[in-house]
Parts: C-alpha cells; sequence; structure tokens
C-alpha cells in the first residue's frame, strides 16, 4: 500500500494511504487531536488512579504513546500501556515524521517505542511500561476488566467497517474496569448506538479547536440489578 508523509494544519506529521484515501491523524492536526481527545478527555480522566491502565486500538506512528508519556511526567501518573497494531509503520518512516520537534520529545525514546520488540512488556522510563501487540485485534483475547481507559483510534468506519462492529465493541467493554472509559474521535450516530447497544453510556464532547466539532467517550458504568 502506496503511503506518503503529509504534514497537518498543526505542523504536525500524518501518514497517508493512497489506496485508502485516508491518512493516520486528523488533517486538522494530529498532535491537537491527540492531546485533546486521548490525553485531555481520556487518561487525564483517570489521573486520580495509582496505576492507569491504558490500551490503544491502532498505534500507528506512535503519537498517542509519546502524548501519554508526556502526561504521565507533567501530571505524575502511573501508566501501564498496552497497544495494537496490525500494520506498523517503516523504520524508515520515522526520520520524516517531525513529532519529536513538534513535542520536544526524547529522539532515543521515540526510537525505543517502535524499535522495541512486540509482545514483550518493556519499561520506557521509571512511571511508564509499554506492550505492543503485532496483530489484529479481532485476533487476541481480551481479559475482563483489563484496562481504565481506550484510545479507540482505529481508521474511519467507511474505510475499516469491521473494527467498528458490535462485537468489537463487546469485547471492548468486557475488557474495561468499572467507570473506565473509551474515546475516540468519531460521533457517528451508527456508532454510538451500538456503543449503548453493549452497555455503554455515551456522550458527545466539543472536538480539539480548529478541528472536529465534537468527539465521543463512552464510559462503562457499574449498575446496580438489584
Amino acid at each position: 500500500m502506496k503511503r506518503q508523509i503529509v504534514r497537518t494544519a498543526d505542523g504536525s506529521s500524518s501518514i497517508y494511504l493512497e489506496e485508502m484515501d485516508e491518512q493516520y491523524h486528523s488533517k486538522h492536526g494530529a498532535i491537537a487531536e491527540s492531546e485533546h481527545i486521548f490525553i485531555q478527555n481520556g487518561l487525564l480522566e483517570k489521573k486520580a488512579e495509582p496505576v492507569i491502565s491504558v490500551f490503544e486500538v491502532g498505534m500507528g506512528t506512535g503519537l498517542n504513546v509519546m502524548t501519554s508519556i508526556q502526561a504521565a511526567e507533567k501530571h505524575k501518573l502511573s501508566i501501564n500501556y498496552e497497544a495494537i497494531e496490525a500494520f506498523p509503520i517503516l523504520i524508515s518512516e520515522l526520520k520524516d515524521l517531525n513529532f519529536v520537534e513538534a513535542l520536544n520529545f526524547d529522539p532515543m525514546l521515540f526510537q525505543k517505542i517502535h524499535k522495541t520488540e512486540w509482545g514483550i512488556e518493556q519499561s520506557l522510563n521509571t512511571n511508564f511500561r509499554l506492550t505492543k501487540w503485532h496483530e489484529k485485534l479481532q485476533m487476541i483475547k481480551l481479559l475482563p476488566a483489563q484496562y481504565d481507559v481506550i484510545y479507540f483510534d482505529a481508521f474511519a468506519p467507511e474505510k475499516q467497517g469491521e473494527m467498528w462492529s458490535k462485537e468489537i465493541f463487546e469485547d471492548l467493554f468486557t475488557a474495561l474496569k468499572y467507570d473506565g472509559i473509551l474515546v475516540t474521535y468519531c460521533v457517528k450516530g451508527e456508532i454510538r448506538r451500538r456503543l449503548k447497544e453493549v452497555g455503554f453510556t455515551v456522550e458527545k464532547l466539543p472536538g480539539p479547536i480548529g478541528g472536529k466539532r465534537e468527539i465521543c467517550r463512552a464510559r462503562k458504568e457499574f449498575k446496580d440489578e438489584a
């Protein structure tokens, strides 16, 4: 699949897939999207937890890992981070992504995110542990009540419809702890209905300034059946 490095509206990089007519990040700003959706409205909702367990669907360029590491440093968080990616970016593409400069990020740590072995937990620093899975989400078994936060960053439903199925959301609902949250950029009515069908409480939130008007956050609330 032919790929090219592109710039988004905030000056940060993304990768464009010509055959899919799709890119890894919002054209309105890759970093702005990551920090607003996944950090501000996802990770930091759980900052009171002694250890935050994160699962990312679609690691892609590793940008959400990077912004999560920076949030952990800034807010003194301890994070166990798992990420799945069926089609990893090429190591040769790393030099063309400008996230290191744009985020003032440690270049050696950026390399380590991508070069660390698949399927093995690695300590990236004293408060951040990363495990990557080189696999399709449908092929792995998620255990119940594993995660506090899920970053759902798959390609758009019209490009990768199988990733937005009711069955996928059922598995993710089960994998969340009670009061856990799933955040995503997609607010399509059909997707929100599927999230509600499997048990999530769903809300639309304002999108990043200069970007999408709305984003979606779904919460697994405890429901007393008595």
